[in-house]
């Protein structure tokens, strides 16, 4: 399809209602991802800036085009990449971060057999702050307490353009508001008079994958220890969010982790996991015996 030259005074075309839920359907068949109508004008001012930048200025077509073929195909992984992206940064929630130093690592290094490998999993990484804040605290923990475990974490996420961020591992400073100085100084880098790099070593660590939830079915991970998916399930339905946990159980090894954002699911709790009590936080357990 042709996309005709936009001059920058055109005007865009209305998004009536049946158009609306067309866009709306089609985020939610291909993404999972529920769009209340509260945030219509977020999709609109949304679809808007893409729009302009090339070319197109009916939404209409503009849908059209991002169903055609192998262009369109390359235009809706950009496209998702700007309806779901969110603000994110280092150690942005605590709770969860002082319950892995107090009481989550504490328990399996006491175990008989402690793990001698820790495997994790970040659902929903956006641009990589949440794992390498986990790679953080797994790698000074086990320096400070002078335990032997190697680890590795599996980052994934929808959006391309965020995993390629992640892999580069160069933030602005405002994203490391919350890290401080001795950890900073000891995995960070500066490069430039506003931005930092993640050190290799810890790089190395995470390995980011692009992964849809809603194809959980086909994710070639397997068992592991600790799985954080934070911030991800408020884009979705009741339905849809206990079908992405009760997937997420089902790669957790006995005694293995699941950390979630506080009030993101209410009343869930399969038999072959426990509630972990640790103020401000959602966490379970996934039972030894399961």
């Amino acid at each position: 399809m042709a996309i005709a030259a936009w001059s920058g005074l055109d005007s865009m075309s209305n998004m009536d209602d049946a158009l609306y839920l067309q866009w709306k359907t089609l985020l939610e068949d291909r993404t999972g991802m529920i769009l209340p109508n509260e945030r219509r004008s977020f999709l609109t001012t949304s679809l808007g800036i893409r729009m302009r930048e090339i070319g197109f200025t009916d939404y209409q077509l503009y849908y059209e085009h991002v169903l055609n073929g192998c262009e369109g195909a390359i235009e809706w992984a950009t496209l998702v990449d700007r309806l779901t992206v969110h603000e994110t940064r280092f150690f942005r929630h605590m709770a969860s971060v002082e319950m892995l130093r107090e009481l989550v690592l504490p328990q399996w290094m006491s175990e008989d057999e402690p793990p001698g490998t820790i495997q994790c999993w970040s659902v929903g990484c956006s641009t990589g702050e949440e794992p390498y804040t986990l790679a953080m605290v797994l790698d000074h923990f086990r320096e400070t307490d002078y335990c032997q475990y190697y680890f590795g974490i599996t980052a994934s996420d929808i959006s391309l353009a965020s995993l390629a961020t992640g892999r580069k591992g160069v933030y602005h400073s405002r994203k490391l508001r919350d890290v401080d100085a001795v950890l900073r100084g000891k995995y960070f880098r500066r490069v430039s008079d506003t931005h930092f790099e993640v050190n290799e070593a810890l790089r190395k660590r995470v390995c980011f994958a692009q992964l849809n939830v809603l194809e959980m079915e086909h994710v070639p991970i397997g068992k592991v220890h600790l799985i954080i998916c934070q911030n991800m399930l408020i884009y979705f339905d009741r339905k849809r969010r206990i079908e992405i946990l009760n997937n997420l159980v089902e790669h957790l090894l006995p005694g293995g982790v699941l950390i979630l954002g506080a009030g993101e699911i209410l009343g869930w709790q399969p038999p072959i996991i426990e509630k972990i009590e640790f103020n401000d936080t959602l966490a379970f357990r996934r039972l030894p015996s399961a």
